[in-house]
This record gives structure tokens, C-alpha cells and sequence, in this order.
């Protein structure tokens, strides 16, 4: 008869530690759906700015803040029909704002810088 060899009773091995590890989770349905904060609006945006003769004869000669100035701009554009009509972003411009542009077209992005010249 064979006697079968026991193998040697391995030791436990020592329990490792465990760390604390934050989530990343909102700890709340609440948290998660809070409001942001509002944003500070930026004072040198809302200061009127007087506009030249050439971009007076098309958003008026009050004194506006930028934003105003491309909004009124917008309703010209808009009025007379004068975006592209194969690239909305194009602005082909009329007698009025060709005075403006200096360009018989200009895209949306540009608008606002050539806007900027105009104002004092």
C-alpha cells in the first residue's frame, strides 16, 4: 500500500488594509440637480457706446451697449433679407453696411469685430 504524502499546511496570509476612497458620486438626488450660480454680467458689454455715421444709418444714432448694436444689426439683416442663402453665416451686404464691412460679404464671426471700429 502507497502512503500518499500530505503536502505542509500552508500559513494565512495576513489581511490586507483597506483605504478609504471618496466617491465621486453626488451624495444627494438634490446635489446633483442644483442650480448653477448666475453669472456676473460684464459691465464694459452694457456701456453705450456711440456709434459712427455709417452704423448709425442702419441701428440709429442713440448711444447703445455692444450687445444692442448686433441685435439691432440682426433685425436689419434679417428684415432685408440679406444673409447667404447657400451659407446662412455669410452676411451679403447692402449699400448701408458695405459702409460699415468695408466688404460686400462677411461672415457672422467677423461682424462683431468690424462692428467694434465703429463704436466710440
Amino acid at each position: 500500500m502507497a502512503t500518499a504524502k500530505k503536502a505542509p499546511a500552508k500559513k494565512a496570509a495576513p489581511a490586507k488594509k483597506v483605504s478609504a476612497v471618496k466617491s465621486t458620486a453626488p451624495a444627494t438626488k438634490a446635489a446633483a440637480t442644483a442650480p448653477a450660480k448666475k453669472r456676473a454680467v460684464n459691465a464694459a458689454f452694457m456701456k453705450p457706446l456711440t456709434p459712427s455715421a455709417a452704423l448709425a444709418a442702419v441701428v440709429g444714432a442713440t448711444p447703445l451697449p455692444r450687445t444692442e448694436v448686433v441685435s439691432k444689426l440682426w433685425v436689419y439683416i434679417k428684415k432685408h433679407k440679406l444673409q447667404d442663402a447657400a451659407n446662412k453665416r455669410n452676411i451679403n451686404a447692402d449699400d448701408k453696411l458695405r459702409a460699415v464691412f468695408d466688404k460686400a460679404q462677411v461672415s457672422m464671426f467677423e461682424m462683431a469685430g468690424l462692428i467694434g471700429k465703429h463704436l466710440s
